[in-house]
């Protein structure tokens, strides 16, 4: 409905779902759920209607969505054990696979072989 992706998962302090919308999306989603004369909270409703009426800044750029790293990339990344050298293999800059390369082997992201089996 909003044109959003997102990424399920629990946070790590209490094991809930967080589900973040802002910006455009979240005028969109508010827009669906609160429109005029529903059945809602006042509260909720009003926090609707101030929310109608954000509009990007003429200086806010617009950021295209982020590319998820796949398990190929993980393995060759793993594979290079070097940032700099796998960066122009898998097409991303060396601060990118750089910060992947940490998360996976200090285990802030699952490894491809622990995680589902796909490409």
């Amino acid at each position: 409905m909003t044109g959003s992706a997102r990424q399920i998962g629990r946070n790590a302090r209490d094991g809930i779902y967080n589900v973040v919308y802002t910006k455009e999306a979240a005028v969109r989603l508010a827009g669906h759920l609160y429109y005029p004369g529903c059945l809602s909270l006042a509260r909720k409703q009003t926090s609707a209607t101030a929310l109608a009426s954000w509009e990007r800044p003429a200086d806010m750029p617009v950021r295209s969505p982020g590319r998820r790293w796949k398990p190929w990339e993980d393995r060759a990344l793993l594979a290079h054990d070097d940032a700099a050298s796998a960066a122009a293999e898998l097409g991303r800059s060396a601060a990118s696979c750089s910060v992947r390369l940490w998360r996976l082997k200090t285990g802030k992201a699952r490894r491809p072989e622990d995680g589902p089996a796909d490409t």
